[in-house]
């Protein structure tokens, strides 16, 4: 699984830009009572989830700016949070391997740490394309079902 997270990373990094440059991400793996007391602290919402994120950055032209001014020295892009209980269950429900699924929720949340969102239909086309691209680019797109 973490050979698939490298490679995730790699692409996402290089699709924003950013091939070449250092940073830090946390990811934790949480339990679903941590994950829905996250939810609940961070985000005001009283249930659990299947990732969060919580990106350092508002907007790619500050990590952009703090990357270049700091080459020699990571720039740290956030925290993801994945609970592995509902990565579990999720798997089971597209009926698709759990490897697939967590590096889904990862590549899902670097995307969030890089200033993308769902809220709107045009800004889930847009991320839900980034999210195909970088799956398809690792070998684990929609058509691998492992």
């Amino acid at each position: 699984m973490l050979a698939y997270m490298d490679a995730a990373r790699a692409e996402v990094f290089a699709e924003q830009g950013f091939g070449g440059a250092h940073f830090e991400v946390s990811v934790s793996f949480v339990s679903e009572a941590e994950i829905r007391d996250y939810n609940r602290t961070y985000r005001g919402v009283d249930r659990v989830t299947d990732v969060l994120s919580f990106p350092q950055y508002d907007h790619i032209a500050d990590i952009h700016e703090t990357a270049a001014r700091s080459a020699a020295i990571p720039v740290i892009l956030g925290d993801i949070v994945i609970c592995t209980d509902r990565a579990v269950q999720q798997a089971a429900e597209y009926g698709h391997s759990i490897q697939r699924e967590i590096t889904y929720l990862y590549v899902h949340s670097l995307l969030h740490l890089f200033g993308y969102d769902h809220e709107d239909d045009v800004d889930k086309k847009l991320m839900r394309r980034a999210e195909e691209q970088v799956m398809r680019a690792i070998g684990l797109g929609e058509e691998t079902l492992l």
